[in-house]
Formats: structure tokens, sequence, C-alpha cells
């Protein structure tokens, strides 16, 4: 996936957040998506964060432990470098990318989640080396699981 390089003003937020607003519509760089998990950097400080739509264009906050606050306050000028997080539906194997596509809500539901899910579902189906057989049965309960708005695997 594309990585995207700013600069953007930092806003105050809701609950003594910072907004970073994103100058461009993730949707169409990214795919459309819920949420918009990234990692990345403002101002060489390493953050990870959640791309929304704020206000009427889309943004991420960083809370005050996040570390990429230090120092910054609304009314700054940062350089960001944001690109997303984790396992895309490109990155997937074939199989996989096939039963999210012929079900679109567990799709959806897929790519909203944080990278942290995907993946322990991806290991959890790639576990399946040395009973091959498996493999379908787990992708099956994954779409399963996903449909019902499972995040993680009971």
């Amino acid at each position: 996936m594309k990585s995207q390089h700013f600069v953007a003003r930092v806003t105050a937020g809701p609950g003594g957040k910072l907004l970073v607003p994103v100058p461009f519509d993730p949707d169409s760089v990214w795919g459309t998506k819920p949420r918009h998990h990234v990692a990345g950097t403002v101002d060489g400080a390493r953050m990870r964060a959640v791309v929304e739509a704020a206000g009427d264009g889309f943004g991420f906050t960083l809370g005050p432990k996040s570390p990429g606050v230090r120092g910054l306050a609304a009314g700054v000028e940062v350089t960001v470098d944001i690109a997303p997080e984790g396992p895309q539906r490109e990155d997937l194997a074939d199989d996989v990318a096939a039963a999210l596509a012929a079900d679109p809500e567990a799709g959806a539901f897929f790519d909203s989640l944080a990278q942290f899910y995907r993946r322990a579902y991806l290991r959890w189906i790639d576990a399946t080396k040395r009973r091959p057989e498996q493999r379908a049965e787990r992708i099956a309960e994954m779409v399963e699981l996903l449909k019902a708005g499972t995040k993680a695997r009971p």
C-alpha cells in the first residue's frame, strides 16, 4: 500500500486530544473501509492511529500519551508520513481473498479490524500446513465469525 506524506496543521480534538487532518480521501487512495488503521510518523515520532471522518474531511487523533504528541499543540504544523497497517486485501492468499470477496459483509468487517485481529485470523488459517484439508474449513469458519462481528476467534 502506498504511503502518504504531507504537512498538516494540528487542531484541538475531542477530549483533550489533538486532531491531525488528512488532506486526502483515504477511501479513494487505499480502498473503501469504515476506518483506516495506519502507522507512520508525525514529525519523526512513530505512531499508530485510525483515520476516520473528521468534520468535512478526514483525520486522526493523538491522545495525550501518544509518542507523537511530545511538543505538539493546536496550531502547530507537522510533517506526517502514514501508510495502512497490517495485511491488506492484496496481501492475502488467493483462497482467503476469494472467500472475503464472496461475502462482502465479512470482507468489510475484516477490513475494519485492527491489524492484530487480521493477523491472528491469518495465522490460524496458515497453521494448517500439516493438515491442509483443514484450511478450507477454517476459512469458512473465519467468514462466519466475521459476518457475526467477531473480532477474534473464541
